[in-house]
């Protein structure tokens, strides 16, 4: 299990990262893109992952990491319960989607 405020520090953990409102919930961003958004009442976070990693993580954890419903989510939003995702997993989700932004051209 992650607690928000871990996780939070785990996004901001990252070079240039920065937390920002988005539509009532916090989200982080590099390069004014975001990478993460927490849903704190629901203890989740979206992580915007690259469409292959997307499924890898889906496919491994499906009760508790999934695509986000409708569009967004075959864009690579993907939902993680942070009740049940480990911490060593959700950083490794994190570095592949802040990495993702900051690489994207």
């Amino acid at each position: 299990m992650v607690d928000i405020e871990t996780c939070r520090k785990l996004a901001l953990g990252f070079p240039d990262a920065v937390e920002q409102e988005h539509f009532g919930i916090p989200s982080f961003r590099v390069n004014k893109k975001i990478f993460m958004t927490l849903r704190p009442k629901e203890n989740l976070a979206m992580i915007k992952l690259p469409e292959f990693a997307q499924s890898v993580y889906a496919a491994s954890n499906p009760a508790f990491i999934y695509p986000v419903k409708g569009f967004w989510g075959t864009k690579g939003a993907t939902m993680f319960d942070l009740t049940k995702v480990k911490k060593s997993i959700l950083h490794t989700a994190l570095k592949e989607a802040y990495d993702s932004v900051v690489n994207k051209k």
